[in-house]
């Protein structure tokens, strides 16, 4: 490779190379399953695959730290026709990668919005219990979910149902509320998790289990670039302005907040990086 040029053909090549690899193949869950009473990060998913596409720290979580994983599937999307077959893929999915899998109710909760919060305050109650009562039986010790600005309406919906799920829960429950982003950069990330190219590639694997909407739009191909430019946003936006670029190849950036029982505050003392070769758990511990 002697040219910039070289350089960026080498990239088109892999995208094209990348379309002809199998979908729908592997199984990382044989690497072993944490312990019953491990502690609990439950992911509040808006739609299936965005489970794995911002499962680099649950990942780790579960694979370094111990942790159980529990994937809420709060939506199946908006197509009635594909919900079950959705619901199939996403079993699938969570299988290979060894995330355990929670339904909210048969085909998922419909209309998860702003909108709808504000235009249909009886159903969206309804949600909200329905939510409480996963938060409730499970007792997580983190809770993952979007971040408030991620552009899509489910999203955004499914962060708001997540605080008003919290807020019907008694001051007693405390956990981490971790933010996630995947359509619009969140405004303030305090964590960077750097991901291995196995713990990468195993989640590529997995998320090539949502074959129809892969078939759709081959997305899957482009998260690496994702997590690349992850760690250059990370190294200032987290890091500070000016700041020197961390040895990482591949991260997800994340904010971490508490949830005290009554309100969100501040988690971590300034941004944090969290390396290849560094507990995960060690940042959530409040």
């Amino acid at each position: 490779m002697n040219s910039f040029e070289d350089y960026t053909n080498a990239f088109r090549k892999l995208i094209t190379e990348g379309r002809s690899i199998p979908l729908a193949e592997g199984n990382a869950a044989e690497r072993g399953k944490p312990n019953a009473d491990a502690p609990i990060a439950l992911l509040l998913s808006p739609h299936p695959d965005d489970e794995v596409i911002i499962g680099g720290l649950p990942l780790r979580l579960m694979r370094e730290s111990g942790w159980r994983v529990i994937n809420v599937a709060v939506t199946l999307g908006s197509k009635l026709e594909r919900r079950e077959e959705r619901w199939e893929e996403l079993a699938r999915c969570c299988e290979a990668i060894g995330f355990e899998l929670v339904a909210t109710q048969n085909g998922g909760l419909n209309s998860i919005n702003p909108e709808s919060r504000d235009s249909d305050p009886d159903t969206w109650s309804k949600n909200v219990a329905i939510v409480a009562g996963v938060i409730q039986r499970f007792q997580p010790a983190a809770i993952f979910l979007p971040h408030r600005e991620d552009w899509n309406i489910t999203h955004i919906g499914t962060h708001l149902l997540g605080v008003d799920a919290l807020k019907t829960i008694g001051t007693d429950f405390t956990c981490e509320f971790i933010e996630t982003e995947f359509w619009r950069p969140m405004s303030a990330p305090n964590l960077v998790v750097e991901s291995s190219s196995t713990d990468l590639g195993d989640l590529l694997a997995a998320l090539s289990f949502h074959v129809g909407e892969i078939t759709r739009n081959p997305y899957h191909l482009t998260v690496p670039a994702w997590m690349i430019d992850n760690v250059r946003r990370g190294a200032e936006v987290v890091g500070g302005q000016g700041k020197s670029g961390p040895p990482m190849d591949f991260a997800t950036l994340y904010q971490v907040l508490h949830w005290n029982g009554e309100e969100l505050t501040s988690a971590l003392e300034g941004g944090r990086f969290v390396t290849q070769n560094e507990d995960p758990a060690t940042v959530l511990k409040s």
